[in-house]
């Protein structure tokens, strides 16, 4: 098996610098998409393109036989407060073998250790039976899923396996629990906080709904690997005449896991049964969502993830850890992710089998002290190298 270079250490990793000094929020991954266009031409992608969403895609193989998508997102979340950072956000510092950065390892590590492996994949002597397609996506973080729906539904590009590049810390993610936003409105009726019983204070009744959830949330749902699901407010708004008026109108927004089993239809019937009980008057809904794009693509839709979980024993599974024992000389454990990734889409949704594998720890993604080890990514080029032979073979 083709070993990388120094050389293609060296390239790796500047690419990676590169990615992590470009800002990429959510709606502005340009400029991060035009460098991710130009290594994949460097590495050997034949074919590299992008899409009406923005998404970033390069093909490389006979596009016979199955077809495996590789998965890594360009966007991120915000710096959020600057003077908590010890190093520059966006200076790529390495410092004792750690990159450190936003996006470092959500997910620029594997953007950059996919987009690497192909210069394995495309040096050696033996074409792959079928097609690696790699998907830089935009989008992810507010919206998991939605660049890939445009990739396989509206591109027809339907993989055979996925691989998606969120961090595992070098393991096998077999699955994660589903999410799904929920818009409590409650109603009252206003009038002069000065005398307060001639209405229907809808921030009261708002309060019995969270008193309900806080409730709600022991009884819920336990699944054996991906855990428990959970429930909780994360935002609150009312609206008045003025501050020294009763509310008439309270919304409530709902962060709800959902853990295998569960669904949004059962979320909706949780809260509507608080409601009835604790009298409130009102109404609950899955939230809508509508995110426009850096091209101006705009995608539509409810805010519901379903959960998904592969089988241990499940031939993909099976054949990414078998190539992963290869690659890293050790076998990866199978681990679940806390978080919600474009799996729910892939899985969840069009039931496409799907795996995750990265470098990087799940624990600083979103954090001040995001980082990733160098020797990591190094190691995840051979990883993505090995899962593509494995799963597509040589002719």
């Amino acid at each position: 098996m083709p070993e990388l270079t120094p050389q293609d250490e060296t390239a790796c990793i500047e690419f990676l610098r590169d990615l992590v000094r470009t800002p990429s929020l959510s709606g502005g991954e340009e400029a991060v998409a035009a460098r991710v266009a130009e290594e994949m031409r460097c590495a050997g992608f034949e074919q590299v393109s992008t899409d009406a969403a923005g998404n970033v895609i390069g093909r490389l193989g006979s596009g016979g036989g199955s077809r495996l998508l590789f998965n890594a997102h360009m966007d991120t979340v915000g710096l959020g407060n600057l003077a908590a950072w010890r190093r520059d956000p966006l200076g790529a510092e390495v410092e004792d073998g750690v990159l450190y950065g936003r996006g470092a390892c959500d997910t620029k590590a594997a953007l950059a250790a996919m987009i690497t492996s192909a210069r394995l994949l495309a040096r050696g002597a033996k074409t792959l039976k079928g097609e690696l397609i790699m998907a830089a996506v935009v989008q992810e973080e507010p919206c998991e899923g939605m660049a890939m729906r445009a990739i396989v539904e509206e591109g027809g590009l339907w993989p055979s396996f996925v691989v998606l590049g969120e961090p595992t810390d070098l393991q096998v993610a077999v699955g994660q629990r589903g999410r799904t936003e929920l818009r409590v409105v409650t109603e009252g009726r206003a009038c002069h906080a000065s005398a307060p019983e001639l209405g229907d204070n809808a921030l009261v009744a708002a309060a019995r709904v969270v008193f309900g959830v806080e409730l709600l949330a022991s009884q819920l749902a336990e699944d054996p690997v991906l855990g428990k699901g959970s429930i909780a407010v994360t935002g609150i708004h009312c609206t008045a005449g003025s501050r020294n008026m009763i509310p008439d109108s309270c919304e409530l927004i709902i962060d709800r896991r959902l853990t295998m089993g569960e669904t949004r239809e059962r979320a909706l019937a949780e809260i509507r049964q608080i409601m009835e009980r604790e009298r409130v008057k009102g109404t609950v809904a899955v939230a809508d969502y509508a995110h426009t794009t850096y091209t101006g693509y705009v995608s539509r839709g409810q805010e519901y993830y379903p959960p998904w979980l592969m089988a241990g024993d499940a031939p993909l599974v099976k054949g990414v850890v078998k190539a992963l024992e290869r690659a890293l000389g050790q076998r990866p454990r199978t681990k679940v992710w806390r978080f919600s990734t474009d799996g729910t889409y892939t899985r969840g949704t069009a039931g496409i089998p799907t795996v995750g594998f990265g470098p990087g720890e799940e624990r600083h993604a979103h954090t001040v002290e995001e980082q990733v080890r160098v020797a990591d990514v190094l190691a995840a080029v051979e990883g993505y190298a090995q899962i593509a032979r494995e799963l597509l073979g040589r002719r």
